[in-house]
């Protein structure tokens, strides 16, 4: 029993190792470090590239339980993601360079699979294979999913948050505190009163932005994770109603309610090194040295990665896949991560997880999972695979795409209560369908 895995990002990497896991032998196939990206930076795999943070891990936030039905499902890599934490408050961030050595370390030693260094050009529709290339992936492989699938492929632009070094933070200025005082004071802030403000926002709108090249010029944004520019150009106060709103983050030294507040997150495991959160940008590296730089607390910063913004590529899968997210035209083949329409690093590992599964199902002769739509997971993949949109765009886990719980509407209007309602309805329908199989 053999299957090929295509790219060992975040779903590859949980694809392997679910694969190998049912003592199916993998063939991995991965292009870097020979073939840079362009945003990775290491040939290592399961590589974070845009921020470190996986967002929430509370169950009531829809990430949180996604994580949770993850680890109810047996994924790989949820227990090095939390031994690779760092302090991040309500979020669930990780030292990626850690995270990434242990990922790379457990999948070299698994004798199951092996992996091969090197581009794949074009799909074997003889031999299960699980694509997993990415938003990234190579020409010559994106025109070979394109000729197997017969559809256009769609594009939108991501853009990654520059990252500086603690030590070169003024905390005369800038201050620890978390949103509301909640947890241990994980997040920096660096605060502005209204001509700071200005002064940032002024030099932000009126700053030269890399050009883009001729094919990329109707990009399309994901809307959870936008360029800061982009934002700024819905209006003046957009950004302080977004990534720099100042709610719940008072100096306790001052007491002073600001006007608008940058957050700064630890991204490596020693707390040397911090991400801008919510600030990617596509910027050229002088406007950006400039613009952080304007920031209080700021006015030093080493910035040791610069923002830089790249081409995502995604399929469409309502037209493609069905929800266990095996191919409509050939069920040799399946696809897995943010080249499906997920888009998030959990959701990619999740998407991994159920392709690894259901590859494994598929060889053994076994049914597919095709998840109940009442669990975060199986509302995704249904979501991805309906048939019906008209447009399809990449979407990351959410309570709008779960089925309404039964419930009073006093508990309905409360948002907690209602997400509560609603993820313990996931996780006993995700238990009592894993019982049944």
């Amino acid at each position: 029993m053999k299957a090929i895995v295509i790219g060992a990002g975040l779903a590859g990497s949980e694809a392997a190792l679910q694969l190998a896991k049912q003592g199916i032998y993998v063939d991995l196939y991965e292009m870097r470090p020979d073939k840079q990206t362009g945003a990775h930076k290491t040939g290592n795999f399961a590589e974070f590239v845009c921020s470190n943070s996986l967002g929430s891990y509370d169950i009531t936030n829809a990430s949180g339980l996604l994580k949770h039905e993850m680890e109810f499902l047996g994924s790989e890599l949820m227990p090095l993601i939390m031994e690779s934490q760092v302090p991040a408050g309500g979020a669930l961030a990780i030292d990626r360079v850690l995270f990434s050595k242990k990922v790379t370390d457990k999948i070299l030693s698994n004798p199951l699979i092996k992996v091969i260094r090197q581009e794949v050009n074009s799909i074997n529709t003889d031999i299960p294979t699980i694509i997993s290339s990415g938003p990234l992936t190579s020409e010559s492989l994106s025109k070979s999913i394109k000729e197997f699938l017969g559809e256009n492929y769609l594009y939108f632009f991501d853009a990654i948050a520059p990252i500086i070094e603690k030590n070169s933070i003024n905390f005369d200025k800038a201050f620890y505190l978390n949103r509301y005082n909640k947890g241990n004071k994980d997040y920096i802030n660096c605060p502005m009163n209204k001509e700071e403000y200005e002064n940032f926002y002024n030099i932000l709108i009126n700053s030269p932005k890399i050009e883009l090249k001729s094919f990329e010029k109707n990009a399309k944004f994901f809307e959870g994770c936008l360029p800061i520019e982009v934002i700024a150009s819905r209006g003046v106060d957009s950004l302080r109603f977004g990534p720099l709103k100042p709610v719940g983050l008072i100096d306790e030294r001052t007491g002073i309610t600001n006007y608008a507040v940058v957050q700064l997150r630890q991204d490596d495991k020693q707390a040397n090194l911090y991400n801008l959160v919510g600030f990617q940008t596509n910027l050229k590296w002088g406007s950006q040295k400039e613009l952080i730089q304007s920031i209080p607390g700021l006015e030093n910063a080493n910035i040791v990665r610069y923002g830089v913004m790249h081409r995502n590529t995604f399929i469409n899968s309502p037209k493609t896949l069905n929800s266990a997210l095996q191919s409509r035209k050939n069920p040799n083949i399946f696809f897995a991560g943010q080249i499906t329409g997920t888009e998030g690093y959990t959701e990619s590992i999740a998407s991994g997880l159920l392709a690894g599964i259901n590859m494994a199902r598929y060889i053994n002769n076994k049914p597919l999972l095709k998840l109940p739509n009442e669990t975060m997971l199986g509302a995704l993949m249904s979501y991805i695979a309906y048939e019906g949109h008209t447009s399809f765009q990449p979407i990351n886990s959410n309570w709008g795409i779960m089925p309404p719980v039964n419930a009073d509407k006093k508990i309905l209007k409360n948002k907690k209560l209602k997400n509560e309602l609603l993820a313990d309805r996931a996780i006993e329908t995700l238990k009592n369908f894993l019982n049944t199989i």
